[in-house]
């Protein structure tokens, strides 16, 4: 049978020994997952760690994937399970989530009056995602910095689609109550000054 999807024909190569489809996929995934790690992780080379580690698990369970569907989600899954691992066995404090600041809150065109405020605004909110448990915290990563619909960030994650929805929701809720200094995650109040 031949596979529908061009990750399958991919995947079959990789589990004949053709180590250059492995490479091909590298090419295709890994700025995604490498952002995806870092945002998660805050750490630039354990973010490159985890993504080599994906693809050496890609390389060495080729047999146990689907050739009939995009390999991303599953690409995706093991990112995140491994950057989650690393977060909570770490538990430290991370650092700037630059690139998901910039996606949620930066405008097409940055007036020069309005360089100040904005730096203020990506501030803020990159702090109110640092108060976001881990769990929405990777919802909104996958959301907003990847673009991903709730039903992908379901299938990436083995979570119903209803709490990715119900994760977002609350994130947005924590974000909004943080940025307009009210109180917060885990009853706590925070303001920004």
């Amino acid at each position: 049978m031949i596979p529908d999807h061009p990750d399958g024909r991919l995947v079959i190569r990789l589990r004949e020994g053709d180590v250059e489809a492995l490479g091909e996929l590298y090419e295709q995934y890994k700025t995604r997952l490498f952002r995806t790690a870092r945002a998660i992780t805050w750490d630039y080379g354990v973010a490159e760690d985890i993504l080599h580690e994906c693809f050496l698990r890609l390389f060495t369970h080729a047999d146990q994937i689907h050739t009939d569907v995009p390999v991303g989600p599953w690409l995706y899954r093991v990112t995140v399970n491994l950057s989650y691992t690393w977060v909570q066995k770490h538990q430290r404090r991370f650092g700037p989530l630059e690139a998901i600041v910039d996606r949620i809150t930066a405008p097409l065109h940055l007036l020069p009056e309005n360089i100040v405020e904005q730096h203020q605004l990506q501030e803020a909110v990159q702090h109110a995602i640092e108060k976001l448990p881990l769990q929405s915290r990777i919802v909104v990563i996958l959301f907003y910095l990847e673009n991903m619909s709730a039903k992908e960030i379901a299938d990436i994650l083995d979570i119903p689609e209803g709490t990715v929805k119900s994760r977002l929701h609350y994130a947005r809720q924590s974000l909004q109550q943080l940025l307009t200094g009210k109180q917060s995650v885990s009853g706590i109040a925070y303001e920004f000054t």
